[in-house]
């Protein structure tokens, strides 16, 4: 008997995506979710939530290079970063990479996610017992809250903006995060499908603007996401991401960000430029 993972998308709204399964590897109801790593057929081990996939093994380069380089090649000189959500570890991985940092904050509210996945996902998760990262299992609305003008980057790796991780998402959270940042610190969330969720992605994207004085969207190509096509959002305080000098970016051996992508990444489809309001 052949068994499927059907994830139902856009919350039920007659699209789903569904995933041919050989083996459950663990399964477990957290104090905030369920949570599942289960070994696919096509895009191997994959964490799922509340029955939306978050990451496999086989397409998690593309998101957790993209939340993490653009905004780390855009501020010139990184050193103190924040992770809200991103328990995989993936975020962290690419985040090491650049020498200029010197600590990685990784603030999770579900530890039962960094447990799990430091066993089953080690590919993604390894660089958790990297001494520059510090992990703190807890609300990141209120450690962000709770840090002011400390950090250069924040990356916001979150769920969905239902449940636990709705308060991610939207303006008041965004001005804990600009004072948290310091005086030329920026910030990037990963924001939904405008294809399927255009209004979720419009009122993030002007919640962002109305804070921070320089704020751009781009886009990636992921598989495993609705739609396939995934919209990130950047607010910073002094360095536009779309006029980075790519000449100064190094040639890593990454397998979906290069130099050239960085800036084309910003531009936008009409109907992505009119969700969002741009011209």
């Amino acid at each position: 008997m052949d068994l499927w993972l059907k994830e139902m998308q856009l919350e039920g709204e007659g699209v789903a995506m569904s995933y041919k399964i050989k083996e459950t590897l663990v399964r477990k109801k957290t104090k905030y979710q369920d949570l599942a790593i289960v070994d696919a057929e096509v895009f191997g081990r994959m964490l799922v939530l509340d029955g939306i996939v978050q990451t496999t093994i086989k397409d998690e380069f593309i998101y957790h290079e993209m939340i993490t380089h653009v905004p780390l090649f855009t501020h010139p000189n990184p050193k103190k970063v924040l992770v809200v959500g991103g328990g995989d570890g993936g975020a962290i991985r690419e985040i090491l990479r650049h020498p200029s940092v010197e600590k990685a904050v990784l603030c999770e509210i579900d530890g039962d996610v960094i447990e799990e996945c430091k066993k089953y996902l080690p590919e993604i998760s390894h660089a958790l017992d990297d001494p520059r990262c510090e992990i703190f299992v807890g609300d990141g609305i209120q450690y962000v809250k709770d840090h002011k003008n400390e950090f250069d980057v924040i990356i916001v790796d979150s769920t969905d903006p239902f449940s636990i991780a709705e308060g991610l998402f939207g303006g008041n959270f965004y001005k804990d995060i600009y004072d948290a940042l310091t005086e030329d610190g920026l910030f990037i969330a990963q924001t939904e499908t405008p294809f399927f969720l255009p209004d979720t992605v419009r009122k993030v994207f002007n919640d962002a603007k109305a804070i921070f004085p320089i704020t751009k969207l781009f886009m990636a190509g992921i598989p495993t996401y609705p739609g396939g096509y995934w919209s990130f959002t950047i607010g910073s305080k002094k360095y536009d991401p779309s006029q980075v000098d790519t000449t100064k970016i190094p040639d890593w051996d990454t397998k979906y960000y290069t130099p050239e992508l960085h800036k084309a990444a910003f531009v936008l489809p009409k109907y992505i430029k009119d969700v969002i309001g741009e011209k």
